[in-house]
């Protein structure tokens, strides 16, 4: 995960607004949780684990 990466999620996760603060953020890294994201999608890409994650996290 690069440097911009990072900055970018702590931009986000530290807005005022917490609606737009708490907006899920899904990684394609295996250091997802640990830098602030909400889940993980592996590659190769799994339609059905994008569509899983997807939903629950458009549930919450």
């Amino acid at each position: 995960m690069h440097l911009l990466d990072l900055l970018r999620i702590e931009i986000i996760r530290s807005l005022f607004d917490k609606e737009k603060a708490d907006i899920p953020i899904v990684a394609m890294t295996a250091n997802a949780f640990e830098m602030g994201m909400n889940d993980h999608i592996a590659k190769p890409i799994d339609v059905e684990k994008v569509e899983e994650v997807l939903v629950a996290l458009l549930k919450e």
